[in-house]
């Protein structure tokens, strides 16, 4: 690949990662956004991350089996709990990596 060709592969990378992140926000600056739509955009961060999980914490490798005692799964339920309790990023990923912990020593 010629220098020419990665400088161009790089830019077009740039920008079409910039251009869907700029788009909104230049056509939304100082515009009221309906409370509804507000509201549902703030749900998109837990619908992602419960997609981006989902898989790792119910998916095995038997076909229709669900492992309850699976370290993923049992660390996962304790660390909800700590989620929706302290409503703190840093005291949630603490009680995850401590609840992991325990559930793959134990």
């Amino acid at each position: 690949m010629k220098m020419s060709e990665f400088i161009l592969l790089v830019a077009g990378m740039a920008v079409v990662t910039y251009v869907p992140r700029w788009l909104p926000l230049a056509l939304l600056a100082g515009r009221q956004l309906p409370r509804w739509l507000t509201e549902w955009l703030e749900l998109i961060p837990a619908a992602i991350l419960g997609a981006l999980l989902a898989p790792t914490l119910f998916a095995t490798s038997e076909p229709r089996q669900l492992d309850f005692f699976r370290p993923e799964l049992l660390a996962a339920i304790p660390t909800f709990l700590v989620a929706m309790k302290t409503r703190s990023l840093a005291g949630t990923v603490v009680a995850g990596m401590a609840a992991f912990w325990l559930a793959g020593t134990v």
